[in-house]
């Protein structure tokens, strides 16, 4: 069965680091949106007309803190009798010691190591042995773990949950294999993705000071030598309570939520200093257009990648995240979009031109450009096409029709999420794990809806200035050596 996250997809497509998930059922695709029922786009056009009926169409979210300082939300879903239950550490890639690049993505691993309650596989058995199912993914910001069970069981998942926040017990013979394992995916995922290497080359010319840029899978050589001590000491420092949000999205009431979680995660005390602000070093102001080009045998088609330093929501003015993401949508999203427009189907210099923006990081964020040449185009030419789309839209801004088809669709994402109870979970944990609130997630929609076509030109001619920039080339590397090495 297909898994659809609409909300968090578009920060997604074009970056393959920045989320590290083991469930291969995540679609990441653009195609997926095609997928969307007629009649939820007319649904999203009569919420449109009313702010009250879009916020009376979701269901009513409980927010509350445990006195250990953990935060739950639950989103009540009572259409079928399972429960989608989610725990956030507000601790990603970002927050790693630097030169133990990958640790944050390491210990995501060993959490499922066991502890001394419940040794090895115990958890993983239980789940499977009702039915359920499990996973946990980790990004520059944030580590997940998830379970979907039913909801009778939602009080075993919090116990096992609860247990291996402070629990976890790790020895040599048990890190030393999972170091082997990551050191593999990061082969699997990076070294044999030359698009994903590519991706990994950009973030470390774009971030030139912070955190971000270094890969969340870490760099390997550094990953070669993380140790049990590594991992214990992170996992010491940012597992705790008032470091965590529980997300619970389905046949729950929120009163039963919370007893449950009294009686499990309540039991966990406060420890360390975690729960306030996490600070980073930050990005000096762009001065100069970076470029760069990997070349690999193993490509096939030269691909254009472009990613811009721009604000996210939580580091933005109000209405500069919302108009980044109507900005990305009218700029590079289907086939009505305008760089698909005219540098695939009128001028014919490309297979493919897309446009992305990532909205969901603590820090400032990105805005990403991509594109494919046809034959007989080269990159260089296809770099000026999309530059001159680019200054068109910043020169003339952009129609009211395509103004109101976005906002549209864009809602009618938000409107499809609400029908997927995990698509919930995910979306309301990302936010509040990345400076974000419950009212922000429930409003998202009217304040899309508020964007005006002066703010997304605005946003256009201050965020997509080349200085902010770093542009990779991915060619086919035919060099004698490169033969030698496929």
């Amino acid at each position: 069965m297909l898994t659809v996250d609409l909300a968090l997809l578009r920060g997604w497509r074009r970056n393959p680091n920045l989320v590290l998930r083991h469930d291969r059922n995540i679609s990441r695709s653009n195609t997926v949106l095609a997928k969307i029922n007629v009649m939820i786009i007319a649904l999203a056009s009569a919420l449109a007309s009313s702010s009250l009926a879009a916020e009376q169409a979701g269901p009513e979210i409980a927010d509350f803190t445990l006195a250990n300082g953990l935060e739950m939300v639950v989103i009540p879903d009572h259409r079928a009798p399972v429960v989608t239950h989610m725990i956030w550490y507000k601790v990603g890639a970002a927050d790693e010691t630097p030169g133990k690049s990958g640790l944050a993505h390491f210990l995501e691993h060993l959490m499922f190591k066991g502890t001394a309650k419940n040794p090895a596989g115990k958890f993983s058995q239980v789940v499977a042995h009702i039915g359920g199912q499990e996973n946990a993914f980790t990004s520059q910001d944030y580590t997940g773990y998830y379970q979907r069970v039913p909801s009778e069981q939602l009080k075993t998942v919090m116990e096992f949950e609860a247990d291996r926040m402070t629990g976890l017990q790790l020895t040599d013979d048990v890190v030393l294999p999972e170091r082997n394992v990551i050191l593999e995916e990061q082969n699997q995922r990076v070294g044999n993705n030359p698009r994903a290497r590519l991706a990994e080359q950009i973030d470390a010319a774009l971030y030139l000071n912070h955190p971000y840029g270094k890969p969340v899978i870490g760099w390997r050589h550094e990953m070669e030598e993380l140790s049990r001590n590594d991992a214990i000491g992170f996992y010491r420092r940012f597992y705790a309570p008032n470091n965590a949000v529980v997300v619970i999205a389905g046949d729950v009431d929120p009163a039963q939520a919370r007893a449950l979680a009294e009686e499990t995660y309540g039991k966990v005390p406060r420890h360390g200093a975690t729960g306030g602000p996490r600070v980073r070093a930050q990005e000096p102001p762009p001065v100069a257009v970076r470029s760069l080009t990997l070349a690999d045998a193993r490509v096939e088609m030269p691909t254009l990648q472009r990613e811009y330093l721009v604000p996210s929501f939580a580091t933005g003015k109000r209405g500069e995240s919302e108009a980044l993401e109507v900005l990305a949508h009218i700029l590079g999203n289907g086939s009505n979009s305008r760089l698909y427009r005219a540098l695939a189907v009128e001028k014919q210099v490309a297979v493919v031109a897309e446009a992305w923006y990532d909205s969901n990081a603590l820090d400032m964020s990105k805005f990403g450009i991509y594109g494919s040449p046809r034959p007989g185009t080269t990159l260089p030419q296809l770099e000026a096409e999309i530059d001159a789309v680019v200054a068109q839209l910043i020169d003339k801004g952009v129609t009211e029709e395509e103004l109101e088809r976005t906002k549209t669709r864009l809602i009618a994402d938000a409107v499809y999420a609400q029908d997927n109870q995990a698509s919930m979970a995910r979306w309301y944990g990302a936010a509040l794990t990345t400076g974000g609130s419950v009212n922000d997630v429930r409003h998202w929609p009217d304040r899309i809806r508020a964007v005006t076509a002066d703010q997304v030109r605005d946003a256009a001619r201050q965020w997509l200035d080349k200085r902010r920039s770093a542009t990779g080339y991915l060619i086919k590397d035919v060099s004698p050596q490169a033969e030698k090495r496929s």
